[in-house]
């Protein structure tokens, strides 16, 4: 689970200046609260800047019947209908061709995240990884955006560190073919470095988030555990720092 948010000033067709928040939730596993934990992401924002709150929904997972895209509820009269936009990552399969075809570096992630849940294999994703590769180089893209794609391919479809010599020939390979020596032994330590401290950043933001449904909510610890992805243990401990 992933949760962000944008807030922009855009002009309405009439030209009035307007204010919307985007809210983009990025569900990588199944989950059965899923929209209702969108509806509560949705009304808390919206009571808490009280402007327009757009909610979409990106599903990275490879389950084809999990598709939310409404919550509802009623009860003596009294009925509540959240719907909300979904995209669903794996549809790109039946569209393969148009993704390899295309310049669009959001493409490429969408490839990469399709790759890293379908292939299990490590040398298979091995090879996975350094088409990507491939194609990242032949799209004329510039050295800063190389480099940046290069980041979220290498996080997205990770390989034993038995495998990493092989990979990293096959990118050097790649770069002296095509001119383009981007990516250098210093710079992978450096990316490994990044992607470290960025799964270490996601999982302080998902306590950071458990600490506050804690402190403020009545959840028990397997729920919040469910909702933060954190394990039952992990919520035990957090609660008991709380409480000191």
């Amino acid at each position: 689970m992933d949760c962000t948010g944008k807030l922009i000033k855009v002009a309405a067709l009439d030209g009035v200046e307007t204010w919307v928040l985007i809210h983009v939730e990025v569900q990588g596993e199944p989950e059965d609260s899923f929209a209702e934990r969108m509806f509560t992401y949705q009304y808390r924002l919206r009571d808490r800047y009280n402007i327009d709150v757009v909610s979409l929904a990106v599903l990275a997972d490879t389950r084809e019947s999990f598709r939310p895209t409404t919550f509802h509820y009623q009860r003596w009269g009294c009925a509540l209908s959240f719907t909300f936009p979904m995209a669903k990552l794996i549809d790109w399969e039946a569209h393969w061709a148009e993704l390899e075809a295309s310049d669009n570096v959001f493409a490429l992630v969408v490839m990469a995240q399709i790759q890293a849940k379908r292939v299990k294999k490590n040398a298979s994703r091995k090879d996975t990884k350094v088409a990507l590769i491939r194609l990242l180089y032949e799209r004329g893209y510039t050295r800063d955006q190389v480099l940046r794609l290069f980041n979220i391919i290498d996080w997205m479809i990770q390989l034993p560190r038995s495998l990493d010599p092989e990979f990293a020939q096959a990118v050097y390979a790649i770069q002296e073919e095509k001119h383009m020596p981007y990516v250098n032994t210093i710079e992978r330590l450096g990316i490994e470095k990044g992607r470290q401290e960025a799964e270490q950043r996601a999982l302080e933001s998902k306590r950071n988030a458990a600490r506050k449904l804690i402190a403020r909510t009545e959840m028990d610890d397997q729920m919040i555990a469910d909702i933060e992805e954190l394990s039952v243990e992990e919520v035990e401990r957090l609660r008991a720092e709380t409480q000191h």
